[in-house]
């Protein structure tokens, strides 16, 4: 743990962004969630999930590895994939090559959802985020960004 008496307060701007992250960070959820569901029966969770399962070959990925891609822990991952699996968007096999890894497929029934919630998320996120941010450096502040969470 370090030194407290050493530590350098955040300056007003440092204190104005963390707070500011934090605010979007909370509130985008939500507000991308909210259009989500009222237009579809998942969340922007299940959509991510789905997006990254069509990304990859054979539409299938390890358990573990789409926590990871999705920024959540294992027994996260699995309660989404669990919401998943009782609309038959996804299906759950055990990885071939390891007996004791779990795989998270793509159905056909997945496609079809994330095709027709594609438009809904990309409205959102379009209302939400790039409205605010005409005039920005987009690829900047992603450059920010992943400096923060990087891939």
């Amino acid at each position: 743990m370090a030194d407290v008496t050493a530590l350098k307060p955040l300056n007003p701007d440092e204190e104005a962004f963390l707070r500011a992250l934090g605010r979007v960070m909370t509130l985008l959820p939500r507000v991308v969630d909210a259009d989500m569901l009222e237009g579809h029966s998942i969340t922007s969770t299940e959509y991510t999930v789905l997006v990254h399962l069509s990304e990859v070959p054979h539409n299938q990925m390890r358990m573990s590895e789409l926590a990871n891609m999705c920024g959540l822990s294992l027994s996260g991952m699995t309660r989404v994939v669990n919401r998943l699996e009782s609309q038959s968007l996804v299906t759950r096999q055990k990885a071939p090559d390891d007996g004791r890894a779990w795989l998270a497929v793509l159905t056909g029934a997945g496609w079809t959802q994330l095709r027709q919630a594609w438009p809904t998320n990309l409205a959102s996120v379009r209302r939400h985020v790039f409205s605010r941010l005409e005039g920005c450096d987009i690829a900047a502040a992603a450059e920010v960004l992943d400096r923060i969470a990087p891939n």
